[in-house]
């Protein structure tokens, strides 16, 4: 393990997790990489990691209180496990990340949350507890913002939504999808909600995004203009991702004293 960043292996796989914002960086099956991670992330701290899956804690999209996205994928984790070796080959490490003076100024609460990410030859699975250690309830909402890596997304399609409302954030409208596999032409941002617990994402073979916990499922990618208004996004980038990102994010979610909150994503490659 370096300073900055864990690695796990399980036979030919394995994943990079970066100690800022406890995000996986990396995901190699199969001999190819899976997760997206721009060319142009900003890797030293200083701002969140694009690309990977981040972790949105506690709240969605801009934040009243302050940055955008939370203060999860902007704060530095720390390892309380790593390279676990379970009974079934499979490996893991956890992370931890607790409430301190900086994180107070900005959201005055008490918490602890710990993640967990373990690698089989064929599955990355990312677990996150969220334990309320204030003296009062709070309120939030939580996604896992996961960039995977498409060879080309216009050929690109995701199938699990139809049926399911969304709200669209790039035409600010409400809808029902229709379409059996969703296919993206142009820039998306959209949060459907009470998805199924399965969506899966054709990329040439197929990962599925497998749930638990979270009800709701954002889809995004930039697209051209967006893409190039991001100093950290690579210019090209939009060609090779879409974001599936499970989440609690419809509603917020409110935690009382004491209590634990737990979600999980599993990526499987199919084929």
């Amino acid at each position: 393990m370096s300073a900055e960043a864990v690695t796990l292996n399980s036979g030919t796989s394995s994943c990079k997790i970066h100690l800022f914002g406890a995000t996986v960086i990396s995901w190699v099956c199969k001999g190819k990489e899976r997760l997206f991670l721009s060319t142009d992330a900003i890797m030293d701290g200083s701002k969140a990691i694009r690309g990977g899956i981040p972790i949105v804690f506690p709240n969605f999209g801009p934040w009243e209180c302050g940055p955008q996205h939370g203060i999860a994928r902007i704060s530095w984790w720390k390892v309380v496990e790593q390279h676990v070796q379970l009974d079934n080959g499979d490996t893991q490490v956890v992370l931890e990340l607790t409430d301190d003076e900086k994180s107070r100024k900005i959201w005055n609460y008490s918490f602890k949350l710990q993640y967990t990410v373990t690698l089989s030859s064929s599955t990355l699975t990312s677990s996150l507890h969220i334990t309320n250690t204030s003296t009062t309830s709070f309120d939030f909402t939580t996604l896992l913002h996961t960039y995977i890596r498409v060879d080309d997304i216009k050929d690109t399609t995701v199938s699990g939504l139809k049926g399911c409302a969304y709200k669209d954030k790039v035409t600010t409208s409400d809808g029902i999808e229709q379409d059996s596999e969703v296919k993206i032409s142009m820039n998306v941002d959209r949060v459907y909600m009470d998805t199924n617990h399965h969506v899966v994402t054709h990329v040439g073979g197929r990962i599925q995004v497998e749930k638990e916990g979270l009800p709701d499922t954002v889809l995004w990618n930039p697209w051209v203009e967006k893409s190039q208004a991001m100093s950290d996004f690579n210019n090209d980038g939009w060609l090779n991702m879409v974001c599936v990102e499970p989440g609690f994010v419809g509603k917020r979610k409110v935690l009382g004293v004491g209590e634990v909150f737990g979600c999980k994503q599993t990526l499987t490659v199919l084929e």
